[in-house]
């Protein structure tokens, strides 16, 4: 439900931010968040936790797309790529609480109480935002709701943003579904790590990711100040990610930790898609452009923790677990898809050259 509210919500409040900016669309949705964690920690019953689960999806869904419109809007185009990964790491750190610090925290407080301290997080964080974050370099856009709608089409029209939002969805949705959900039950049915053995695996998974981030960041930028292009590295980081899924589905154990942790460092290199298409458009359509973006990618988000699933419950349960051969077929359809959004994107790398879209000169 949490995915799903993002991708559902991403070109709607996408167009909020191109009229109203990412202070008070960001500083405002952070309130749902906020309620929703409330809702979560009161709830009694599954639809409580589902209602609660939602609104956090709604509260936070734009909260990375306004940054990197901000980024767009204060920032030259070749810094896109370090700043934007600088965002995507600083997010890590909210999955890092989730392995070894929420494992300690829950020895000494009830996980309700924990999602209490959430609200208050968000609570304070939309005040920062309001009161902190400046207005600076924001064109209020004039055109009408019809005018909008046409951009929007016109946006999912383009074909170089559809091969990015692609490459961008199959190895995003393997990295983010598996990061937070399943590669969790993975240690633990498949190379037998107990709940604190995944709390720790769980940090080195985080940590690689903002690596990850960090890194393909600079060296994209590094290229685009020498003008080469970046489509390379992002074709290389992708390649490798699903290498190291390749290895996992196909049963391997052996250093499983590091083929994990080498998966979703890899696998970043599919968000410099964002600084790809942000140079296509110009600066007024950055919340829409993003959060188009954003849609294809939570969509696969929300469908590849679900189908994993699926897959999984297709066998019976041992102890609790499934067994190995099921994590095989599931990691397997998540590494097709993958190896097929890289190939589209790289057969289309001649329309990638970071020029703006001919129908927006």
């Amino acid at each position: 439900m949490y995915f799903l509210a993002f991708a559902l919500l991403q070109i709607p409040f996408g167009t909020l931010l191109d009229r109203y900016g990412p202070r008070r669309v960001d500083a405002a949705l952070f309130l749902v968040a906020s309620l929703g964690a409330l809702v979560f920690a009161f709830a009694t019953s599954f639809a409580g936790l589902v209602a609660g689960r939602t609104l956090i999806g709604v509260g936070v869904s734009v909260a990375l797309m306004a940054s990197f419109q901000a980024f767009v809007l204060w920032y030259p185009s070749e810094r896109l790529a370090t700043i934007n990964s600088r965002a995507f790491a600083a997010g890590v750190l909210g999955a890092i609480t989730v392995s070894v610090p929420l494992e300690a925290a829950l020895r000494f407080a009830h996980w309700r109480s924990i999602v209490l301290g959430f609200a208050l997080l968000a609570l304070a964080a939309s005040a920062a935002i309001f009161l902190a974050v400046p207005e600076r370099g924001r064109e209020r856009p004039r055109a009408s709701p019809g005018a909008t709608l046409a951009g929007i089409r016109a946006l999912i029209a383009d074909r170089a943003l559809r091969r990015v939002a692609v490459m961008a969805g199959t190895t995003q949705s393997a990295v983010v579904a598996l990061s937070t959900l399943w590669i969790a039950t993975w240690l633990r049915d498949v190379a037998g790590y107990d709940r604190a053995g995944v709390g720790q695996a769980l940090l080195v998974v985080n940590l690689a990711l903002i690596a990850g981030f960090l890194a393909f960041g600079r060296l994209a930028d590094a290229r685009t100040r020498r003008g080469a292009s970046v489509l390379p590295v992002v074709a290389g980081g992708v390649a490798l990610a699903a290498l190291c899924l390749g290895l996992i589905a196909a049963g391997v154990t052996r250093g499983a930790l590091a083929l994990w942790a080498a998966f979703v460092f890899f696998g970043t290199a599919a968000t410099l898609g964002y600084s790809i298409v942000s140079r296509r458009f110009p600066k007024e359509l950055a919340g829409r452009v993003n959060t188009t973006l954003n849609t294809f990618i939570f969509t696969g988000m929300f469908l590849a923790q679900w189908l994993v699933g699926l897959v999984l419950e297709s066998w019976p349960r041992s102890n609790g677990g499934y067994p190995r051969e099921a994590y095989s077929w599931a990691l397997g359809m998540l590494w097709a898809a993958q190896l097929a959004g890289l190939a589209w994107f790289w057969s289309g790398r001649r329309l990638l050259d970071d020029k703006p879209a001919p129908y927006w000169r």
